[in-house]
């Protein structure tokens, strides 16, 4: 928010208070300024000067010779300026002044022809150029009037002072304006605030006869409707106090009714519009949602398409104008025009917004109604416009006016007892203090029984509660006026939760495995679930949808992590990468019904993915030393058929006891197709809730065995169907306590193996804790596993 002091000064009196003082306690007490800047940047030993002739240059047929006078002095000046004509007033730099740019100007010769000084340009006075006319922008500042000639042109131009740009939070819609801040600064400094009388002194005709009527369908993002009318408009250029306001304030001066539009919304905080009547069709006013596919050009000549959810100012016709960001171009104040309806509206905060935004158009309107303005306000700042507009007599205020305001909101009244502002504030304020400092920020304090009553004033919307108010205290007490003191209490230590333990010790685990973690998003595209191949009747399909998504990408909740896995994967792949192995921990969402009536399930998840330089033994390694970390090392994994991600023959379950602790295995070619990966993907998805419940993370220590182990192998031939997990099982129920270590160490088909058949070898390890084993104890126990293997699974020993 851009507060030039001389504006702020007309009301509230300030003259013995400098800029940097001012600055400093307004951000001490809660208004956080970023700059400060001098209006004339610099300028100086410019003044004004009339051009008295003009000559051709008798060396260059681009430059000219001026005589300017300058009241005391007759210069001759050498431009190369196309835009000037004897008799214009001109900023003439003398020989010896400084420009913003940090020009200095000396005496000289141009092509042979003395030149003593400079005529300056807007720019060169450090004048914004997108903040005057096209006319100026290109050439010599002409000025607007004969002033007194040798006159300083920083008072000609108003270019005196220093403007403060203060940081203006969204709690603080009020502070968006020139009084808002005056507020600030009669609170911070224990000033009077002057605010202007608003007053119309003459009224012709009635609204009546000139408006058929105005109507608004919807009073819910229309809150309050207020107009009024101006004819026998005179369209002129607005005064030069009034476009140095707007000037100071980064806003471009226009013509008088729009620039008083400007400066109101600048002084008040309401923007304000301006429509041409004669231009509205059969004089009628409606305010209503857009209809599908409507269309409009708005001021700054763009077609919008527009939607129901956005609000309209309409004609019986077309819209006019969005509501709340920006006029249309039909009904647009030209020089031709010559009634106006003033409108001064209350919107909805966040349907401006979201229009702003669906549109790509945000405007020092919209910026504005999007923080929630005071509807109460409306009234004045239409009723000040018209003042403005008889002020400097650019047409006649029409009586009457238009106020639609249903649902009219009224101040509030809190509560405030003083000991709570002490012990929060850890201070001893007297009341008397309180109440002055409330009164001052115009929250209308009186106490009663030890109490404070406190009116809290419509534009304070921020005070909702007793501590507001007691902040208010606080900070115009000076939060740096208050002591710094130890906190007193007691602490208790933090830590992390068992589950959270076990996620960084997996994290830990995998990464120092050589796995990638990697984080994806937690909505996906329904379409993920036809890419992995779910059936049409997986429950896995039971998704969450998200009320408001970005797109249709992202529009349900995963009830698996494969997709995004699958995604990450073959963005590696196709960027190159030869080798990548990657995991992610993060949560699956599960409806507990649909419709949705409840928050959903969410379990989390552990998913794996790898390609290159890996297999599905790799990947059964890493999760079996995972699992062995995590002392859940009896691990089964049992043969799935009908999981359709994965290529049949090549997944299995994983199962500890009675628990299914996920999936592992490779996945189908027909998915890999569908990410465009040439190559075999492993993947495994566990369910970490599960995990965490079975983990044992205390371990238990064996003293190192004292005797000798005994290793015998085992070679035996058996059908080709038949699973390791079936040899080891026998092996392991007939071991018995000597029973230490199987390993496999061969499979083998080929010669000598019949058809239909594998050799299938193991070595096997005994060992007892309480004494040398002999021969024939390790012979007996073997020999009774080979006769089990026989038995059971019509093996045969190869010899």
């Amino acid at each position: 928010m851009l507060v030039p002091v001389k504006w702020l000064k007309d009301y509230v009196n300030i003259e013995d208070i400098n800029t940097r003082e001012l600055a400093d306690k307004l951000t001490m007490s809660g208004s956080h300024v970023d700059s400060i800047e001098e209006v004339d940047k610099g300028v100086s030993n410019v003044v004004v000067g009339k051009i008295e002739k003009i000559t051709d240059h008798p060396n260059a047929d681009k430059l000219v010779i001026t005589n300017i006078d300058i009241g005391d002095d007759n210069l001759q000046i050498v431009t190369g300026a196309k835009n000037i004509n004897e008799g214009d007033y001109v900023p003439v730099a003398l020989v010896g002044s400084k420009l913003p740019n940090g020009m200095k100007i000396k005496k000289g010769k141009l092509r042979g022809e003395i030149s003593n000084g400079m005529l300056c340009s807007a720019e060169e006075l450090g004048i914004n150029s997108d903040l005057i006319s096209k006319e100026l922008k290109n050439g010599i500042y002409i000025l607007d009037e004969a002033y007194p000639l040798g006159k300083d042109i920083k008072e000609v131009l108003g270019l005196k002072g220093e403007v403060i740009d203060f940081e203006i939070t969204p709690n603080r819609p009020d502070c968006l304006s020139i009084i808002g801040m005056a507020r600030e600064t009669v609170a911070t400094f224990k000033k009077e605030l002057n605010i202007p009388k608003v007053k119309i002194n003459n009224e012709v005709d009635d609204i009546k006869n000139l408006v058929n009527s105005i109507e608004v369908l919807n009073t819910e993002l229309c809150r309050r409707y207020y107009t009024k009318v101006v004819k026998n408009i005179k369209i002129e250029k607005s005064p030069l106090w009034l476009r140095r306001r707007l000037i100071e304030s980064n806003v471009r001066p226009i013509n008088n009714i729009v620039d008083i539009t400007n400066f109101v919304m600048l002084e008040l905080g309401q923007p304000i519009h301006a429509f041409d009547l004669d231009k509205i069709n059969n004089k009628s006013i409606i305010v209503r949602n857009a209809k599908e596919g409507e269309k409009i050009t708005t001021l700054d000549g763009v077609d919008r398409k527009l939607d129901t959810d956005m609000l309209v100012i309409a004609d019986r016709e077309n819209p006019i104008a969005i509501a709340g960001v920006m006029g249309g171009e039909d009904s647009e104040v030209t020089e031709n025009t010559k009634s106006i309806l003033i409108e001064s509206a209350n919107f909805d905060g966040r349907n401006v917004r979201l229009t702003s935004r669906k549109l790509g158009l945000r405007t020092e309107a919209s910026a504005k109604y999007e923080k929630d303005l005071d509807p109460n306000i409306s009234e004045l700042a239409c009723k000040r416009v018209c003042q403005l507009i008889e002020e400097i007599g650019a047409g006649e205020v029409v009586k009457g006016n238009t106020n639609i305001y249903e649902n009219k909101l009224n101040e509030r009244e809190l509560i405030l007892r003083p000991e709570k502002v002490n012990s929060l504030l850890g201070l001893e304020i007297s009341i008397e203090f309180m109440i002055d400092t409330l009164n001052r920020l115009e929250l209308k304090s009186e106490i009663k029984d030890n109490k404070m009553f406190v009116k809290i004033p419509t534009f304070r919307n921020d005070i909702q509660i007793e501590t507001d108010l007691v902040e208010e205290i606080g900070r115009i007490y000076g939060f740096h006026n208050i002591k710094s003191v130890p906190l007193i209490g007691s602490l208790t230590k933090g830590g992390k939760s068992r589950n959270r333990e076990i996620q960084d010790y997996i994290k830990n685990s995998l990464t120092g495995m050589g796995l990638n973690e990697i984080t994806t998003y937690s909505f996906i595209s329904p379409r993920a679930y036809d890419n992995i191949n779910l059936p049409g009747e997986s429950l896995k399909r039971r998704n969450v949808e998200i009320m408001n998504p970005l797109g249709e990408d992202y529009s349900v909740m995963r009830t698996t992590l494969i997709p995004n896995m699958l995604d990450v994967l073959s963005r590696n792949y196709k960027y190159g990468v030869e080798k990548a192995w990657a995991y992610e921990i993060g949560n699956s969402f599960i409806p507990k019904s649909l419709p949705m009536n409840n928050l959903p399930y969410e379990i989390k998840t552990l998913t794996i993915g790898m390609y290159g330089e890996t297999d599905f033994f790799y990947l059964k390694g890493i999760l079996n030393k995972l699992f062995d970390l995590l002392g859940t090392d009896e691990l089964e994994y049992i043969v799935e058929e009908n999981h359709k991600t994965f290529h049949p023959g090549r997944c299995a379950n994983i199962i500890y006891g009675n628990y299914i602790l996920g999936i592992i295995g490779e996945i189908h070619p027909d998915v890999l197709g569908n990410y465009d990966i040439k190559e075999k993907v492993y993947m495994s998805e566990l369910d970490l809730d599960i995990i965490s419940f079975i983990t044992k993370l205390d371990r238990k220590y064996n003293e190192l065995p004292k005797y000798p182990s005994i290793t015998r192998d085992i070679a035996i031939i058996v059908d080709e169907n038949i699973l390791a997990k079936q040899i080891e099982d026998i092996i392991k129920d007939n071991g018995g306590d000597l029973l230490e270590k199987i390993n496999l160490f061969d499979v083998y088909q080929g010669k000598q193996i019949p058809s239909g058949k594998k050799s299938i070898a193991y070595s096997i390890v005994y060992r007892s804790f309480k004494k040398t084993l002999t021969d024939e104890e390790v012979s007996n126990v073997h020999d009774e596993i080979v006769s089990n293997l026989i038995s059971e699974l019509n093996a045969e020993l190869r010899k």
